[in-house]
C-alpha cells in the first residue's frame, strides 16, 4: 500500500494480506478487479459516492461473504493493549475505568481480535492494582531526566516492556489511562502498515524548521511524517521493536533542545513519535473513526473510543462553556487525588451524546469495580 493510499483511509475498512486476497478472489463467484478490491480494501479511495455520502466504513457495503472472511481475519489478528501509567490516584482511577470497558468490549460479539492486556507501569515499584489490571512494572527515566515532564517516561516504559516481557500476540494497540472503549475493535493495522488516529493539532509541516532537527532533508519531505501520537495506535510489535529506542531518543533530544521544548509543550513526545516513525519509514493508516475527543466531537457514529481529555462545561441549558467553568462540567483533572464519585449527575438536556455517553460509561465503572471509594 502506498503512502497514498494509507493516507486517503482515514475511515477506510479492513486490511487484508496478499494471501487472503487471492484466496477471496478465487473462492468468490464473480470477478473482480484489482483496482476495485484494491478500492475497497483501502477505504473507497476514489469512490466519490461513498464520499458524497459520509460513509467512514466501506465494509458495510461489502457482500456478506467478504465481511465474514473479513471478521476471519480480524479472529486471527489480535492485538495485546499496553496502556501505560503511574502509580498516582489521578492514574489509577482512569486506568481501571479503562480496562473495565476494554473487558466488556472484548466479551461481545466483534471482540476477537482484542487480546491481551499490560499496564505498563512506569514508577519502578508495584501498586494496588497488581491484582486488578495485568501489569508489568519498570523503570522510570532517571532522577530529573524527564525534568517535569512525566509523558517523557513512555517511551523508555516502551523499550523495557518489548525487551524483557513476553508478548504473544503479533500487534500492539498502544493506549492511554483516558480512553473508554465504546464497542469491539477489529485490528485496523493492515500487515506492515499501522493504524492511528490523526490529530488536528500535530501539524509537521508548520513546523518544517524544528521538525528538521531530527529529520534532515536527506530522509525525506516533512509530510512523510504523520499528523499522530503513539497513542491510540495498532502497530506490528516488530515495527514497534524497531520504532520505540529510536523515540525514546528523539523524545529526550526534543525536550532538552529549548526551542523544541517551548514550541510543541505538552506534544512533544507525540512528534518525537511520528518523527522516529518517519525515521523507520513507517507511516500510518489514518482513522479518523479510531475515537472521539468531547466535546468537540458530539456524536459516536461509527467510533471505538472515547479519549476525555478535555474539560467538559456546559450551562444548565446544555450550551457549551469551553474555557470557562459551567454550571456543570466533568473534567479528569477535577479528580487527582480520588476517583470521582459514584453517581455521577448526567448532563443537562441538550449537551450532546459524546458527553452524556462518556458520564454514563465512568457511571458504569464506578458502580460495578469493588473499593471505587477507597481510590486503590
Amino acid at each position: 500500500m502506498n503512502a497514498a493510499a494509507r493516507k486517503a483511509a482515514g475511515g477506510g475498512g479492513m486490511g487484508r494480506g496478499p494471501a487472503v486476497v487471492l484466496a477471496l478472489v478465487a473462492a468468490g463467484a464473480f470477478l473482480i478487479s484489482y483496482n476495485f478490491f484494491a478500492m475497497l480494501l483501502r477505504g473507497g479511495v476514489g469512490n466519490s459516492a461513498g464520499a458524497a455520502a459520509g460513509a467512514r466504513d466501506p465494509v458495510v457495503a461489502m457482500p456478506a461473504w467478504m465481511r465474514a472472511a473479513a471478521g476471519g481475519e480480524a479472529r486471527r489478528r489480535p492485538f495485546h493493549v499496553a496502556l501505560t501509567a503511574t502509580d498516582a490516584a489521578y492514574s489509577r482511577w482512569q486506568c481501571r475505568v479503562m480496562y473495565y470497558w476494554y473487558k466488556r468490549m472484548q466479551a461481545l460479539p466483534g471482540g476477537e481480535a482484542m487480546g491481551g492486556f499490560t499496564r505498563v507501569l512506569h514508577s519502578g515499584k508495584p501498586d494496588g492494582l497488581m491484582d486488578e489490571i495485568p501489569t508489568f512494572v519498570v523503570d522510570p527515566l532517571p532522577a530529573g531526566k524527564d525534568h517535569g515532564y512525566v509523558v517523557l517516561n513512555r517511551p523508555w516504559a516502551f523499550v523495557q516492556w518489548l525487551q524483557k516481557a513476553k508478548i504473544e500476540e503479533e500487534y500492539i494497540l498502544m493506549a492511554e489511562p483516558d480512553h473508554i472503549f465504546v464497542k469491539p475493535l477489529p485490528n485496523l493495522a493492515y500487515d506492515n502498515d499501522p493504524a492511528a488516529f490523526p490529530f488536528f493539532y500535530i501539524t509537521p509541516s508548520e513546523h518544517e524548521k524544528i521538525i528538521r532537527k531530527y529529520y534532515p532533508k536527506e530522509r525525506g519531505p516533512v509530510s512523510d511524517i504523520d499528523p499522530i501520537g503513539n497513542s491510540p495506535v495498532i502497530i506490528k510489535k516488530t515495527l514497534l521493536e524497531k520504532i520505540a529506542p529510536t523515540w525514546m531518543n528523539v523524545s529526550i533530544q526534543m525536550k532538552e533542545d529549548e526551542e523544541t521544548d517551548k514550541t510543541f509543550g505538552w506534544v512533544l513526545e507525540m512528534y518525537a513519535y511520528a518523527v522516529a516513525s518517519a525515521l523507520h519509514g513507517v507511516q500510518h493508516i489514518l482513522r479518523k473513526d479510531f475515537m472521539i475527543q468531547p466535546p468537540f466531537d458530539t456524536k459516536l457514529e461509527n467510533t471505538f473510543i472515547i479519549h476525555f481529555t478535555y474539560g467538559c462545561d456546559y450551562s444548565l441549558k446544555g450550551e457549551l462553556t469551553y474555557g470557562k467553568i459551567g454550571e456543570w462540567r466533568f473534567d479528569k483533572r477535577s479528580f487527582h487525588d480520588g476517583p470521582p464519585p459514584r453517581n455521577l449527575t448526567l448532563p443537562p438536556p441538550g449537551v450532546p451524546e459524546s458527553v452524556v455517553t462518556l458520564v454514563k460509561k465512568v457511571n458504569d465503572a464506578s458502580a460495578n469495580l469493588p473499593r471505587w471509594d477507597d481510590g486503590i
